[in-house]
């Protein structure tokens, strides 16, 4: 749930679960102890052993001996394990990436000091600080922004400035605590959701190569069609424990959070040549459930260091090691005693702040003018993904057209993209004009955007496989029904596509 959201104004939820599946998911089997008993069934003529798969599992039997199990451990990454609510995450668990953390972080390790290469980059300087410190970097984003000019009754971009004194500035958290430690780069996630459209257009498109139209995707972690996006932690979770028969049409793709961090872990600890543990990453965020995709497992070094880099004996170094919202922000502000409305709205001095290591990247991640691209309101208030996917496909296919239906509610859309059925390599070559032939039109791709949970739980519903029939001679066969998707939950999330190379009505797997 976002920090500036209350139960009193959501209208659309899922209702708690009953049963916890948190022992059957994650913890590790028990040596089963074979106790042999009596089958009661007179068909059988021989015992069967009888093992205790599960001793959490409550029983009333009394003759099983009495054993010292471990406890069940409660983390983080297991909140949402007992499918209940998949908009807001426990004050308990939360409070293990708070701004609490932030400033325990900053007080107890020294920042690694930097100097500057003759080439304008910067490089850890070969003290002890080098091998013992840390390097503070943070990501913020867009919403967040949005959320404080709102709150202040200011532009965006002098919000933005305001962040970025308060983290990395001379007067914001580098002014007071133990060691005066502040942010070193502050990041701006826009950066990274541009490359993340790009990707996931990409990814649509790959899907509707001839190599996977008329036959399965030959990468095993390619995703299913139809392919279901969105950025937003809850509703994977949600996937995940309750309708886990739609993980493989997943998209795989990492969201603007994830990819920020795993970025600027594999870039600074090549380029200072420290370890990836050695770089704190803060992400600030408008949405309680970031902290829950930060603390996943996968989102950690090993999926993406080189097998031959030693790991040491260490945890896993997560890509995004705090998260914290608009509300925290501000928290994180009030404890330090800085007032956060009279830090100066402006650009911190260049001079405060060292060169980034990679001179390519710094000219993407630090532009000399902010990004402040208009969005479209077609695009929508969850990324835009849907959009971009869209607009690719209109490009790529000349003399196509966009056309769009609302669903069942407002809530839901449809889209399709048609183009005329003949003549369709002169319309490609430019020598036949589309609209002139008035011909009959083919679909070439659908889509749909679904925001809500009521109305996911309704497409998620329709991918579920058919239970065989037990009649002789039945057939299973797959509902036709099926629109293509995007999916946003109730609160801010992302909502994505779903591609169909064949014409309207067709089956799951017209879609992409």
């Amino acid at each position: 749930m976002s920090a500036i959201l209350s139960a009193d104004d959501l209208n659309d939820f899922i209702s708690p679960g009953v049963a916890c599946i948190k022992p059957v998911e994650t913890l590790p089997l028990q040596k089963p102890e074979e106790n042999t008993v009596v089958d009661p069934c007179p068909a059988h003529h021989d015992f069967a052993k009888i093992a205790v798969q599960n001793p959490y599992e409550v029983t009333v039997e009394d003759k099983i001996p009495v054993q010292d199990y471990a406890p069940a451990q409660i983390s983080l990454t297991d909140c949402l394990a007992c499918s209940g609510c998949v908009t807001s995450a426990e004050a308990v668990l939360v409070s293990l990436q708070s701004h609490s953390e932030v400033l325990n972080v900053l007080d107890a390790h020294l920042s690694i000091p930097l100097s500057h290469e003759s080439g304008g980059r910067s490089l850890a300087e070969g003290r002890s600080g080098a091998t013992e410190g840390k390097v503070f970097v943070a990501s913020v984003s867009p919403q967040v922004r949005a959320s404080i000019a709102a709150t202040y009754g200011i532009s965006e971009l002098r919000a933005g400035w305001m962040i970025d004194q308060l983290l990395g500035g001379p007067s914001g958290l580098a002014s007071g605590g133990r060691y005066r430690n502040g942010f070193t780069w502050v990041i701006d996630t826009n950066a990274l959701r541009e490359a993340c459209l790009v990707l996931g257009a990409d990814e649509v498109a790959t899907s509707l190569s001839p190599s996977t139209t008329t036959a399965a995707p030959k990468s095993p972690s390619a995703p299913q069609k139809p392919i279901l996006t969105s950025a937003c932690p809850g509703w994977i979770c949600y996937a995940e424990k309750t309708h886990p028969h739609v993980l493989p049409h997943l998209s795989r793709l990492k969201s603007p959070q994830a990819l920020t961090g795993t970025l600027l872990k594999t870039v600074l600890s090549q380029r200072l040549n420290i370890r990836p543990d050695q770089i704190w990453h803060l992400a600030v965020m408008p949405c309680f459930d970031k902290k829950l995709e930060a603390s996943r497992e996968e989102l950690t070094d090993v999926y993406w260091r080189p097998s031959s880099a030693d790991r040491g004996t260490g945890p896993p170094v997560r890509d995004v090691d705090c998260v914290i919202t608009a509300r925290e922000l501000l928290m994180l502000a009030d404890t330090r005693g800085i007032s956060f409305p009279s830090l100066p709205q402006e650009p911190v001095p260049s001079s405060s702040i060292p060169p980034f290591p990679d001179p390519v990247l710094k000219s993407y991640l630090f532009p000399r003018k902010r990004r402040r691209r208009n969005q479209e309101p077609a695009a929508g208030p969850s990324g835009g993904y849907l959009h971009h996917i869209l607009r690719t496909q209109l490009s790529t296919h000349t003399g196509s057209k966009l056309h769009t239906t609302r669903g069942r509610n407002a809530d839901v859309v449809e889209y399709s993209i048609t183009r005329p059925l003949r003549h369709q390599n002169l319309i490609d070559e430019g020598v036949v004009d589309a609209e002139a032939e008035g011909e009959e039109e083919e679909t070439i791709f659908r889509a749909a955007r679904y925001y809500g949970f009521r109305n996911i739980q309704n497409l998620v519903r329709k991918l579920k496989p058919p239970r065989p029939r037990r009649l002789p001679g039945a057939t299973t066969t797959m509902k036709p029904s099926l629109a293509p998707t995007s999916l946003k939950p109730a609160v801010p999330g992302t909502a994505k596509p779903f591609a169909n190379p064949s014409a309207v009505g067709g089956s799951i797997n017209d879609y992409a």
